[in-house]
Order: C-alpha cells, then structure tokens, then sequence
C-alpha cells in the first residue's frame, strides 16, 4: 500500500468522525495537516532504513563478487598444481557466489525502484503540505469571520433583543405620558403675556368705541 492509499484512509477516517461530531473547521484543517506531518516523518523513517538496507546490500554484494574473484583464482591455482579435483571444487564455490551476488543485485534493483518512488511521494507530500499550511491561514480567518458574523446574526434575531427594544418602547410611551400631562396643566390657563395682550385689545376697543361715540354725537347737533 502507497503512502497516499494509507494517508487518505487516514484523514478519511479523521474528517468522518469530526464531521459525527460537528467539529470547527479550523480544527479539521489543524488535524489534517498534523496527519500530513505524522505521515512525512513515517515516510521519512522509511526511506532512511531503505537507504541503511540499500547499503548492507551492496557491501553484500561486493563481498561475494571478491569471493567469486578469489575462488576463481584457487581454481586457477589448482589447475596449475594439476588438481583438477580441487579446481572443480573451487569453480562450484564460485558459482554458489556470483549466485548469491546477482539475487543481491536483483534484489538491489527493486530497492532503488523503492527509494524513487518513496522520493516522489515525499517530494508531492511535502508540496501538499506546504500548500495545506498556507491554504489553513484563509481557513482559520474566514472561520473567525463566519463565528463573529453569526453570533452578531443571532443577537439580531435574540428574543433578548426584541425584549429589549419592546422596552425601549414602553419606556418612550412611559415619557410621552408624562410630557402630556405636563402640557394638560397648560389647557384653559392663561399666561401673563396672554392677559397682557388681552388688555392691551381691550383698551384698543375702548378707545374706538369713544371716539365712534363722539362722532355720532356731533352729527346730532
């Protein structure tokens, strides 16, 4: 199994059971990139001990190549000394050798096979990773945002709130009252300019009313 194959069932898993749980947003995007992270090191330690493996091989197989080298020397050594019987010997060893070095080399292969494609998959984790941590900055401020704009929405819509305002309202019709029963002491009163004024009107009448009586008094004589 791929270390994506691994990592997906992983945050799959993590994101299903946020969700269960309704989780913040913020707090997923934290989990995934912890995941990421906890899976790069993994990856990490894996490639180290594929190197550490990679190199035990290849001592490996340099060991058997030189002991190949040198049983076929012997074989050459024997046949100079006309000991076929041991030459024989020495090539069978050889072979068991240049065996066993070329299933390390296959083997060898297949290891370098790995640590590419172990590299490959770190280099594109790596680059997700990066891109998750810058995308989680937007997240977390967009979140904040949205909590801040929701609380304000609820407040708007509280039952607190339109108590409050409906007591605003009492409170303003309380002081209408009052104001009204200011200006009802005010109904039928007069004030000092009003009966100055009135007096003023009544002598202008009264001076009229002499000299309305003066003239007709001269058309009679």
């Amino acid at each position: 199994m791929g270390i994506f194959s691994r990592f997906t069932d992983i945050i799959n898993s993590n994101i299903n059971n946020l969700l269960d749980k309704a989780e913040d947003p913020a707090k997923m995007v934290r989990l995934i990139i912890q995941e990421m992270e906890d899976t790069l090191v993994e990856v990490r330690s894996s490639s180290a001990k594929t190197l550490a493996d990679k190199k035990e091989l290849s001592r490996q197989v340099n060991r058997l190549e030189k002991d190949a080298q040198q049983w076929q020397e012997k074989a050459v050594l024997a046949l100079s000394k006309d000991r076929e019987d041991l030459a024989r010997a020495a090539l069978m060893e050889k072979k068991k050798s240049s065996e066993s070095a070329q299933a390390l080399l296959d083997e060898l292969t297949h290891t370098d096979e790995h640590i590419r494609k172990l590299q490959d998959e770190i280099t594109q984790l790596q680059d997700k990773l990066s891109d998750a941590k810058a995308r989680q900055k937007a997240i977390v401020i967009r979140e904040k945002s949205a909590s801040s704009r929701l609380k304000v929405k609820e407040n708007i819509h509280s039952t607190r709130v339109n108590d409050a305002l409906n007591r605003f309202d009492h409170y303003e019709r309380k002081v209408d009252d009052i104001e009204a029963e200011v200006d009802s002491y005010d109904l039928g009163g007069k004030s000092l300019a009003d009966e100055i004024a009135e007096l003023e009107t009544d002598e202008m009448v009264d001076d009229e009313l002499a000299q309305l009586k003066a003239k007709m008094k001269s058309k009679k004589k």
